[in-house]
C-alpha cells in the first residue's frame, strides 16, 4: 500500500516541488493551501504523514498541529513542519506543539526525502 501524505502548504511553487519530489519517490501527495479549513481536510484525509506549513492564511500552523494533537483521531499523527524563519522560538513552539519534526526553507531535496522517509510508516 502507498503511503499518503498531506501537504498544508500555500506557496504553490513550494507545494508543487515537494509534490514533485515525493510522488517521485513512490508517495500519494495530497496538497491544501488553507489554514482555516485544515483540521477539518486533514480528518477527511486520513494521511500518513501530515507536511505544515507554519504560516498560512486563517489559521497558524502551530494552533493546526495544537488542536491535531488534542484530536484522539489525530494525536499521533507523524508531522513535519515547515518554516521560512527557522528561528530558535518557532522551533521551540512547534516543539511544545508536539511536532515530529522541523525543516527550515529553504531545504534540499534530500533533506526532505530523508525527513519523509523517517517520519512515513512503508
Amino acid at each position: 500500500m502507498t503511503a499518503h501524505v498531506l501537504l498544508i502548504e500555500d506557496e504553490p511553487n513550494i507545494a508543487e516541488a515537494i509534490r514533485f519530489i515525493l510522488m517521485r519517490d513512490g508517495l500519494k501527495v495530497s496538497t491544501h493551501a488553507g489554514g482555516a479549513d485544515a483540521i477539518e481536510v486533514v480528518r477527511t484525509a486520513q494521511p500518513d504523514l501530515l507536511i505544515l506549513d507554519v504560516m498560512l492564511p486563517g489559521m497558524s500552523g502551530f494552533d493546526i498541529l495544537s488542536a491535531l494533537r488534542a484530536d484522539p483521531q489525530t494525536e499521533d499523527l507523524p508531522v513535519l513542519m515547515l518554516s521560512a524563519k527557522g528561528q530558535v522560538r518557532d522551533r521551540a513552539a512547534a516543539k511544545k506543539a508536539g511536532v515530529d519534526a522541523f525543516m527550515s526553507k529553504p531545504f534540499s531535496n534530500a533533506e526532505m526525502l530523508a525527513s519523509v522517509r523517517a517520519l512515513v510508516p512503508r
